[in-house]
């Protein structure tokens, strides 16, 4: 069985950082793309970053851009995502996802086939 589970989130001030986990078991990720999303209320669920098998290759919505990195530590299992110079509106339900085919990179929702249950992050003003 497959699970996904994130954690670090919470209510912070705008300004503040975060770092997200996310613990990967039931199965050895290290040769999937991985990534963050997020959805905040009344809004789809949106890509954050994406990170390639080996953490060669990233990429980040360019709202997060320059604020946000994300990386992975494949020996134990595990995506991260630091989150620095929040702002309000990246307050959401934060979401890792591992891709649904091995070797593969990417940015859009439907490449992904396995998700966690998600962690709040909210920030406040």
């Amino acid at each position: 069985q497959v699970q996904l589970v994130e954690s670090g989130g919470g209510l912070v001030q705008a300004g503040d950082s975060l770092r997200l986990s996310c613990s990967a078991s039931g199965r050895t990720f290290r040769t999937y793309g991985m990534g963050w999303f997020r959805q905040a209320p009344g809004k789809e669920r949106e890509f954050v970053a994406a990170i390639s098998l080996n953490g060669g290759t990233t990429s980040y919505a360019d709202s997060v851009k320059g604020r946000f990195t994300i990386d992975r530590d494949n020996a134990k299992n595990t995506l991260y995502l630091q989150m620095n110079s929040l702002k309000t509106e990246d307050t959401a339900v934060y979401f890792c996802a591992v891709t649904r085919n091995q070797y593969a990179f990417s940015v859009r929702r439907e490449n992904y086939g396995y998700w966690g249950q998600g962690t709040q992050v909210t920030v406040s003003s």
